[in-house]
């Protein structure tokens, strides 16, 4: 069965998700994420990529990244696993794969849902009920995003800056977008977005990127994920 093409286009925001091999760990303690976002930075500058949320789950990451040219997240992706995985398997005394496949990614409209994506993103560590609130957790851009803390490897996004007229208002203005229950059917949304490889837009905005592509980006299900599912 032929691999599905992946879309991507230059200034148009991209929801990666890499998952471990049977969702077994791919960090095992604190310097492995700290070696993960070292080659993730160099990534993001040696392929000209932004990155605008992240969070580094136990068995998974999530990036919410805009390239500057077509071949650019391949690449960045490329960069770190051959890079992460010689190192994990060095470090642990491991061989094979430690990755599921290949990453999973989907394009997101920027307008109802990079927000709505962030949130998704930096919510990952609640939903799997090891923190009460997004702030406890460390390996994530809610401090940036939320708390104004600095960090290097990213790059705030315009819609994320028009949330305010400075950094405390924008900081304040995000903060309250986590104040509000995300709706079921907004999480399936954006989970099967991602997992099929569908942009996240709607129809119109699909319908666009079919006729600047010259293919079918196919249509996810939408609504409430099915029970069992991946809580990613």
């Amino acid at each position: 069965m032929p691999r599905k093409p992946r879309f991507y286009l230059p200034g148009v925001p991209v929801h990666i998700v890499q998952k471990g091999n049977n969702r077994e760990a791919i960090f095992f303690e604190e310097s492995d994420y700290s070696a993960y976002l070292g080659w993730l930075k160099d990534a993001l500058k040696r392929y000209d990529c932004q990155l605008h949320a992240y969070v580094l789950m136990t068995n998974h990451v999530h990036l919410l990244v805009t390239p500057k040219a077509q071949e650019s997240i391949s690449r960045m992706m490329q960069y770190i696993g051959r890079r992460y995985v010689p190192y994990i398997n060095h470090k642990y005394n491991r061989t094979g794969t430690l990755w599921e496949g290949r990453y999973k990614s989907s394009l997101v409209q920027e307008e109802p849902y990079l927000l709505a994506c962030m949130r998704y993103i930096e919510l990952n560590p609640v939903r799997a009920n090891m923190v009460k609130e997004a702030s406890a957790y460390q390996w994530s851009s809610y401090t940036f995003n939320a708390l104004g803390r600095h960090d290097g490897l990213l790059t705030a996004h315009p819609l994320y800056l028009a949330l305010g007229m400075d950094k405390t208002l924008v900081c304040q203005a995000y903060q309250q977008l986590f104040m509000a229950h995300m709706a079921d059917n907004t999480t399936g949304e954006i989970r099967a977005a991602w997992q099929t490889g569908t942009p996240l837009a709607n129809d119109r905005f699909k319908e666009k990127i079919e006729r600047v592509l010259n293919t079918n980006v196919g249509y996810a299900k939408r609504g409430r994920p099915k029970k069992g599912s991946d809580p990613f």
